[in-house]
């Protein structure tokens, strides 16, 4: 059980956020949301890191990892803003002020290998800490998991993703897939079934819908329920050849490799060189991946027949151990 939630029949609300989706509804009023906000706050586990009011380590610790993504300053600029918003209107609701309701399903424009993936998992953390989430994992599925092969089939295996989802994220990634068959293809009873669970299970689970930016702006034309029910839009844009540079090396220290310096400047400058050129599936930092991957078995390739190799021998790669692989 997430610890935000206590043993009830439900006959009260089982936390902080869904305190302020009962005031703002009317179903409390202020003094009974002052009592029922204190007696969350007694029975939340004093000291444990996901309880109401007890997690400011965790959360510096999950936007501390956020801020150490490469680039992505419009997503950094949202999560500070919903940040800030979560915390007022938790001090509204103290001081019996009326509170507000924001709808945090999102829509992710990018390319792959723009960080999409990374941060709705980082979102959903942030959001778990914060008690808007009472457990902030992330479900990740495609069309496939979602669209059936007989009627009915869609609807079911779409129910039973978000079911999944709920107390989560559920992340729908190349979305616009779901919409490309036309009225008589499954994928539309897909995101029918989608939009009807914004409503079934409001304030239950977050619904971020990715794709590429075009197919994704002609999947938010494609359905007039949609657009309306998505307010927040990120843009993830492509990296630039010294942000590709930046994401290497932090990919090469979490591997415990290192470049030596005419590979860091040949390997600037090559990226530099290709940018704009990539194709569509291939840049960003999948590219740097699979770059560095190969590198990585040129690397063993040249040192395996030399003997007493030292730590940093086995931490060095080169330029050879790229250039035969451009």
């Amino acid at each position: 059980m997430p610890a935000s939630v206590l043993p009830s029949d439900h006959s009260d609300p089982l936390s902080t956020r869904e305190v302020l989706h009962w005031l703002e509804s009317g179903r409390l009023t202020p003094d009974a949301a002052l009592r029922h906000l204190a007696r969350i706050e007694r029975h939340a586990a004093p000291g444990r890191p996901d309880a109401p009011g007890a997690s400011p380590d965790r959360i510096d610790h999950i936007l501390a990892e956020l801020n150490n993504l490469v680039g992505l300053a419009e997503v950094k600029q949202l999560v500070a803003e919903l940040r800030a918003f979560i915390d007022i209107q938790s001090r509204r609701a103290a001081v019996g002020l009326r509170t507000e309701s924001q709808m945090l399903h999102m829509v992710f424009k990018g390319a792959p290998g723009t960080g999409k993936t990374t941060v709705a998992r980082v979102l959903g953390r942030l959001l778990q800490a914060l008690d808007v989430l009472p457990k902030g994992h992330l479900v990740e599925v495609e069309r496939a998991d979602l669209v059936g092969e007989y009627i009915g089939h869609t609807a079911q295996k779409t129910r039973d993703a978000i079911k999944r989802a709920l107390g989560g994220i559920l992340f729908v990634d190349e979305a616009y897939a779901l919409a490309r068959g036309g009225d008589k293809d499954f994928g539309k009873e897909a995101i029918d079934t989608l939009v009807a669970a914004l409503e079934n299970h409001r304030d239950e689970f977050i619904l971020i819908l990715a794709g590429y930016p075009d197919e994704m702006a002609w999947l938010m034309a494609s359905n007039p329920g949609l657009l309306s029910r998505f307010p927040i839009h990120l843009t993830f844009p492509d990296y630039r050849p010294a942000e590709l540079v930046a994401i290497c090396r932090l990919m090469l220290e979490d591997r415990q490799y290192h470049l030596d310096a005419e590979a860091q400047a040949r390997l600037t400058q090559y990226l530099a060189s290709r940018a704009g050129f990539w194709h569509a599936n291939a840049g960003n930092a999948r590219l740097v991946r699979n770059l560095l991957e190969r590198a990585i078995r040129q690397q063993a390739v040249r040192l395996s027949p030399l003997p007493n190799l030292s730590r940093s021998d086995l931490m060095l790669l080169t330029w050879a151990d790229f250039e035969g692989s451009l």
